[in-house]
């Protein structure tokens, strides 16, 4: 990872002796306190269309008896549960994690959950597997899994969260998209809307990546963040000059109104067994098995591979207040269910202000203020397009791609996996399935190899799960659940 500049900046670091220092250990981390605020900042910036993006997918599902979700609410509760868990995380775990809804977590709740019972039961299964998470942390299970991976493949999941992260950038952004009839082509993804790129919003895009990087390159301090707010600046200039339409979730403009009024009117609606009375305890089990392994590792990717990036890994690659984050991270779950916000997780994002100095907790303190902020200023505070925040994402998975030289390429049981690992996250666009992947190869490959004893029995087990959660349509099929 490239060395971070002396700070210059205006705020003063505290100092080693201060008592934010300490319990922080911000100077220890060598970083400084405008750094992490700069950190806090660009996380929130680069995140905060998951205000605007959570309450489009809860929203736009009905539930079994066609009931839907209030937008509004969803705003509310998104919001909530974002700040109160990033904050508890950042006091908590002091890692530069932020915490809110989890993207394919809320499309599973939306799109596979709901159907078959109603709101209230749907989040009761997410509390439900938040709970499960967290015996899993207290029994010591999910801390051994994560100690037990190797080295390698702990390097191999950050490239490729590295990878992922830019890709979402790219589609975020629109300067990549989906081929709109595949029919008529092999090829799944294009560059722009019709194969060329073209209008505005792309071209703020592409100005924004041009100047982070350089930004970078010059290791100007806050570069992430100048770029957002710069690219913010004139997209908003260039939308009252042409009034463009196609800028995606949020349009930068000034709104009317500033403040909000926040409506909690789905905090605590949920019924936590609830779900077992509206369809088959096996059915039920099934969609439990998929939340849990999904947001299991998701997390698990997120935070080896966030911690990689922050320089934060001890000797044996092991990620500091293990214990007490990932408990932190199972209790999101929970709060995001009782909350009806979906399931909580550990955002990728955070590596934008991993990008900025971020190594302590405290820019979680920053991060989850800004989103208790957006409960009362949320038309202020989602003004940020794509467009702008996306260049980040890009630069950000470039620091996170050099860790690829730390993998041993020559040994083919090693290199496989982690070639399995970087390429299935961003080709399924999964973490989950990313380490799946890796994992399997990676037991298979040693046992070929006469080496099986070499590996924990913990990786055994989890791989076998994960060959369940691969072939769980057949699975479903054979237990009579379709």
């Amino acid at each position: 990872m490239p060395a971070q500049p002396a700070d210059t900046a205006k705020v003063p670091p505290p100092t080693p002796g201060s008592q934010l220092d300490r319990y922080f250990r911000i100077a220890e981390r060598g970083s400084t306190l405008a750094r992490e605020i700069r950190g806090g900042f660009a996380t929130f910036f680069t995140m905060a269309y998951i205000l605007v993006l959570n309450p489009i997918i809860l929203g736009s599902a009905k539930d079994k008896f066609g009931h839907s979700l209030s937008t509004g609410q969803l705003a509310t509760s998104t919001a909530l549960a974002a700040a109160v868990m990033t904050v508890i995380m950042g006091l908590g775990g002091n890692l530069p994690l932020a915490i809110a809804a989890g993207l394919g977590l809320n499309a599973v709740v939306a799109f596979q959950l709901a159907p078959l019972m109603s709101w209230p039961d749907a989040m009761g299964l997410v509390v439900l597997e938040g709970l499960l998470i967290c015996v899993l942390v207290v029994t010591g299970l999910r801390e051994a899994i994560m100690r037990a991976i190797p080295t390698p493949l702990k390097q191999a999941i950050s490239v490729g969260i590295g990878l992922f992260i830019a890709f979402i950038g790219f589609v975020d952004a629109g300067f990549v998209t989906r081929v709109p009839d595949v029919s008529n082509t092999t090829v799944p993804v294009q560059l722009g809307g019709s194969g060329t790129l073209s209008g505005w919003p792309i071209l703020v895009f592409c100005l924004g990546v041009l100047l982070t990087i350089a930004l970078l390159a010059r290791r100007v301090k806050g570069a992430i963040l100048i770029s957002i707010v710069a690219m913010t600046i004139l997209a908003i200039i260039i939308n009252s000059i042409a009034d463009i339409k196609s800028w995606g979730l949020t349009t930068p403009k000034l709104p009317s109104d500033v403040f909000s009024t926040p409506d909690f009117g789905l905090v605590g609606h949920f019924s936590l067994f609830g779900a077992f009375s509206r369809t088959s305890a096996i059915t039920v089990v099934l969609l439990i098995f998929t939340l849990v392994l999904s947001d299991f590792f998701d997390a698990m990717g997120t935070i080896v591979g966030i911690s990689a990036e922050a320089g934060l890994l001890d000797e044996e690659g092991n990620v500091p207040n293990l214990g007490r984050v990932l408990l932190i991270d199972g209790a999101a779950a929970v709060a995001g269910g009782a909350a009806s916000a979906s399931s909580n997780t550990a955002f990728i994002e955070s590596a934008s202000g991993v990008g900025e100095g971020a190594r302590t907790g405290f820019a979680n303190v920053i991060t989850g203020g800004l989103f208790a902020v957006a409960l009362f200023l949320s038309p202020l505070l989602t003004i940020v397009p794509l467009q702008a925040a996306a260049p980040a994402l890009v630069a950000v998975g470039f620091l996170m791609m050099t860790h690829v030289r730390h993998i041993d390429w020559d040994k083919y049981e090693i290199a496989v996996p982690a070639f399995l690992t970087i390429a299935v996250m961003p080709f399924t666009y999964s973490i989950t399935n990313g380490i799946g992947a890796g994992f399997l190869a990676y037991v298979v490959l040693k046992a070929v190899l006469g080496k099986a004893r070499e590996v924990h029995w913990l990786l055994w087990a989890t791989s076998a799960l994960f060959l369940v959660y691969f072939a769980i349509d057949p699975v479903e099929q054979l237990l009579g659940v379709r």
